[in-house]
């Protein structure tokens, strides 16, 4: 029989235009889900003058919001504003699932609150890790356990990362899933002419803030320069830390071996990674690094810190792992340079196209919402409860905030009912499935 088609509202503060692996993850997720046949919708806030409704590649619909990003694209944390827009667009668009992404993007949180007064099904998707000592951790950790206090079932992109997510929130593990990134391997190709190894080109693709390691960069530049008069880096991104970089070269002088791009745009990223023999990755916390299967698909040997969910990332002969300090990280780029004559980048992207497929990250996401769907139909009574166990005060405070978030629906409901708004037609067929999906 034909697997349930599902309507899912996609939601997060970070979607395109905006740069980032949690962007690269929905917008490649919400294809494929069309592909196989779902509705999919996509609501984040405004970027810019990118506001109102919007329709990308395939017809996938985005509702920018009129929010404005408050803090590193997060929208001020508002807990009841948005629930007549979350409302509204769940109606009009007929939704059954909402999937939430990324545990701190207000939206995303406010989302799930909104969905579950109103009684439909809620998925999360963390996609970073977090400590548990200090002060900004607590706090999210605190808003995480609110979050997934009610929520249906949880996705999170790697083993590491589901044993953190489970740790900070108290979740239970059962409804935890772990689907784990994935590349398109179309969009990045190797290079059709395999490079020469007289001068070994080393590639940095990365924001350049702390938690990437842009600090651990200024002290690896140098001295992987004094020992490989033969190396050369390219470095792509900015951020914050950018400066220290450009303070690095010049106290240096390595203004001829190591040149700074800035901020690459996706769609540039492949001719960046083809130009390299080795991608380098600095980062001190990672729950899955997206940028790490882009380069390998392009054919690069990626040596990288051996940090979060990243080991279970690559096989040992496409990665070398360093711990994240200096002298590690020039020894394990020492080592990624002798293996560099063994490494056939053709071969390796033949072997990514097997590993990793976003048809598979969609089918198995399919099974999460099959699951959610089934899930037993509570209502505020019986959910109450489950905010008690966030705490002795945060419990109680969680519990007003759910209580008043129900009266406002309520209001709502009287003011505008369901039934007088009006529902979206869906544009042609409900996006028909391709030629590849089995039929049974």
């Amino acid at each position: 029989m034909d697997r349930q088609k599902h309507r899912i509202l996609m939601v997060s503060d970070f979607f395109f235009p905006n740069f980032g692996g949690v962007e690269s993850h929905i917008y490649y997720l919400s294809q494929c889900l069309l592909k196989l046949g779902h509705k999919v919708v996509v609501m984040t806030h405004a970027y810019g003058n990118r506001s109102g409704v919007r329709y990308v590649t395939n017809g996938l619909k985005v509702y920018y919001v009129p929010w404005r990003p408050f803090l590193m694209q997060n929208t001020l944390p508002t807990l009841f504003l948005t629930l007549p827009v979350v409302r509204t667009i769940i109606i009009r668009e007929r939704i059954s699932v909402v999937h939430g992404h990324q545990a701190f993007s207000t939206l995303c949180h406010e989302a799930l609150m909104h969905a579950r007064t109103m009684g439909y099904k809620v998925v999360f998707t963390d996609h970073s890790l977090y400590g548990f000592a200090d002060a900004g951790s607590i706090h999210m950790n605190k808003v995480l356990q609110f979050t997934l206090a009610d929520i249906d079932q949880a996705i999170c992109v790697s083993h590491t990362s589901k044993e953190n997510t489970v740790l900070r929130s108290g979740i239970s593990p059962e409804k935890v899933f772990m689907v784990p990134n994935a590349v398109d391997t179309a969009m990045f190709t190797p290079s059709p002419e395999r490079l020469s190894c007289d001068e070994i080109v080393i590639v940095v693709i990365s924001r350049l803030v702390y938690r990437k390691g842009a600090d651990l960069l200024v002290e690896v530049i140098p001295e992987v320069c004094r020992l490989f008069p033969k190396v050369r880096f390219i470095v792509g991104g900015d951020g914050p830390k950018r400066v220290r970089l450009e303070e690095m070269r010049e106290k240096f002088s390595l203004q001829d071996r190591v040149e700074m791009l800035g901020a690459v745009p996706h769609a540039q990223v492949r001719s960046v990674l083809i130009s390299g023999h080795i991608f380098l990755n600095s980062s001190l916390t990672e729950a899955f690094c997206i940028a790490i299967l882009e380069a390998a698909s392009c054919g690069l040997l990626t040596v990288s810190t051996r940090v979060g969910g990243v080991p279970e990332v690559l096989p040992d002969d496409m990665i070398v792992l360093a711990e994240p300090a200096p002298e590690d990280m020039v020894r394990a780029v020492k080592k990624a340079i002798d293996m560099l004559p063994g490494i056939n980048p053709q071969v390796m992207h033949l072997q990514m196209k097997k590993l990793y497929s976003w048809d598979d990250v969609a089918k198995r996401t399919e099974i999460v919402y099959d699951r959610a769907v089934q899930s037993l139909t509570t209502n505020l009574l019986d959910r109450l409860p489950r905010y008690l166990t966030c705490g002795a005060w945060a419990g109680k405070l969680f519990c007003l905030v759910m209580i008043v978030n129900y009266l406002l629906w309520c209001f709502l409901e009287f003011l505008q009912p369901f039934e007088g708004i009006e529902e979206v037609p869906d544009i042609g067929p409900l996006h028909a499935p391709s030629d590849s999906r089995d039929d049974l």
